[in-house]
Order: structure tokens, then C-alpha cells, then sequence
């Protein structure tokens, strides 16, 4: 099986590629990434070198807006599923810079949908996330509630799903969104809340927590994403289009990793900011759809899982750079 992973040298793409290059060897993966500046490039590259040692992975640096450059891509390949993990990320730089995401979370996803149709990819799964849902107040959020974004990089991943749907049924494409929850874990984005606040113990920062804490995550462990991911690759959905929350269900209030640290007997210093721009109060996923189709996948323990991240911080900062 050929597998085309997108934003291959970020935290998913390259956790993904990783997890499915290591349990099967007949999976050819390849990677696509524009290894743009909006976090450290040392750190993107390092992911690839990790990923570029097997031999059932081959890298290519291709922008998705670049019409040209990726429909060659495609037709040089016989690619038999696809998933679409590269995006312009970031609530905050969305507000700073919203034309990039226009670019690539728009124009960029357009141009995947129209090659998968062109070339008859079995299979496309895309990333989308929970800032579709905006601040609702019903929980836990469910798939078919009327999403609702307050920032422009959820807007754009609304945007992806209403294409997504379209060209399925037109086209009869079998697509899969993907609605990720605060994804955490090792190698993960340096402008993740996680990632802030081990950066800032171990380099003796002050840690900003806005909102004074007072914010709810739906935490989920990149290795249950990577797994959940790995399964529905293979799995049959009855209809063309499925939209799925990617979470635990289990919101933890950020004030909570706090009272983690201390346990850890960890020197943290607060600095506490009030509510920024664009920032979701609360996300809490409905996982029954997931979990119906998994057959009660078990979701690791948030806790087990923050200590395992920051022993793997602890003892990897040096690659972090």
C-alpha cells in the first residue's frame, strides 16, 4: 500500500509516518512538506532525519498552493490513500497573518481534493479540529451540532469540511475528516500549551497562563492519534463522508497541569495574562461514534501520558532547538 502523508515533517504527519513505517513494512509512505517558517525549521528537519533512515520513505518539499509542482507529484505516483495533515496552524498567527491560511488551509486542501478525485485515491483522510465548534455551550460536543468558529483558522477548517463533503458526494470520493482535540505528546509544537509550560521548566521561563487557567482542553495523546489513525486506514464506513472527533473526552482544566508540576516538585514560575483573541474557553468531544467504530478503543490516561511527555522533553531538549 502507498501511502501520501501531507505536512509529513509536522508533529501528526511525522508521528504518523513514524508509527506506520515502524509496524509495516510493506506501507510505502511519502511525505509532503513546504517546511515553512512558522516554527523552527531545525526542529522540522530533525523530524524528517529521523524519518528519511527507512527505506519505505521518500520526502518531497512541495507547497500545496503550488498547483503544478503537486499534480506532478500525483501523477507520478499511484498513490492509494492520502491524508492531509498539513495546514497553516495557530489560533493567534491566524489573526496575525490570515492570508497564509487562506493559502494553504484553503486554496492548498482545494488542490488535494481535486488530485484525489483526478486520480482515484482510494481513501482521504484530512485534519480538521475542534475549533470548528467555536464556544459552545453544549457538552460534550458532538459531530452534528451547528459548528460555529471564532477564529479564522477554525473558519478555514470549516471551510474544508463543507469541500470535503461536496466533492464526496459529487464525486463519490470516500473522505474522512478528522476533528482533533488538542493533540499533544513527543516532538510536538513548540506553540502548544504543553510544550510552553515543560519549555518554560526547563529553561527557568515564566509560563503564561492566560485566562488564569481557567480553560478546558480535551488533551489527546499523540500516540492513541496515531493509532486510532492507523485503523481507519482499513476501515469501511457505510457512507461516502464521515466527520470524527479525535479526543479523549475528558477536558482537564489548565490549572490542573499546575498542580501536576508541583507534585513533580518542579520550580514553575506564573506569570497569569487575561483571555487572548480568538482563544475557546472549553472543548470537550463526544468519542461515541469514534469508539462505535473502533469497538471501544481505550484511550491512555492523561496523567500517565503528561509525565511520559515530560521525562521525554527532560531528556531530549537538546533536539528541540
Amino acid at each position: 500500500m502507498k501511502i501520501l502523508i501531507t505536512g509529513s515533517a509536522g508533529f501528526i504527519g511525522f508521528n504518523l509516518s513514524k508509527y506506520l513505517l515502524t509496524k509495516n513494512k510493506n506501507i510505502i509512505i511519502y511525505g509532503i512538506d513546504n517546511l515553512n517558517s512558522y516554527y523552527s525549521i531545525s526542529l522540522k528537519k530533525k523530524r524528517l532525519n529521523i524519518l528519511t533512515k527507512y527505506k519505505n520513505f521518500n520526502f518531497f518539499k512541495i507547497d500545496l498552493e503550488n498547483k503544478l509542482d503537486l499534480e506532478k507529484f500525483f501523477n507520478s505516483k499511484k498513490i492509494d490513500v492520502v491524508f492531509n495533515l498539513a495546514a497553516q496552524a495557530g489560533v493567534r498567527e491566524s489573526i496575525k497573518n490570515p492570508k497564509a491560511f487562506l493559502d494553504s488551509n484553503i486554496v492548498g486542501f482545494f488542490n488535494i481534493l481535486e488530485n484525489c478525485r483526478k486520480y482515484k485515491i482510494k481513501k482521504l483522510l484530512f485534519a480538521s479540529s475542534s475549533s470548528v465548534y467555536g464556544n459552545s455551550k453544549k457538552f460534550p460536543l458532538k459531530e452534528n451540532l451547528i459548528t460555529n468558529p471564532i477564529n479564522f483558522y477554525g473558519l478555514t477548517k470549516k471551510n474544508n469540511e463543507e469541500m470535503a463533503k461536496i466533492f464526496s458526494k459529487t464525486y463519490k470520493m470516500k473522505i474522512i475528516g478528522l476533528r482533533f482535540f488538542t493533540v499533544f505528546g513527543e516532538w510536538g509544537r513548540p506553540d502548544m500549551v504543553i510544550y510552553k509550560l515543560f519549555n518554560s521548566i526547563l529553561k527557568k521561563k515564566q509560563f503564561q497562563l492566560n485566562n488564569n487557567g481557567h480553560h478546558y482542553r480535551d488533551f489527546t495523546h499523540i500516540s492513541d492519534v496515531v493509532s486510532i489513525l492507523k485503523k481507519l486506514i482499513f476501515l469501511k464506513i457505510k457512507n461516502n463522508y464521515k466527520i470524527l472527533n479525535i479526543s479523549g473526552s475528558k477536558p482537564i482544566k489548565l490549572t490542573y497541569l499546575i498542580k501536576l508540576i508541583k507534585t513533580k516538585k518542579l520550580n514553575l514560575k506564573i506569570k497569569k495574562a487575561p483571555l487572548q483573541i480568538g482563544d475557546i474557553i472549553k472543548s470537550h468531544g463526544d468519542n461515541k461514534n469514534l469508539l462505535k467504530l473502533l469497538k471501544n478503543y481505550q484511550f491512555k490516561s492523561f496523567k500517565e501520558s503528561f509525565f511520559e511527555t515530560l521525562t521525554w522533553y527532560k531528556n531530549n531538549t537538546d533536539k528541540l532547538e
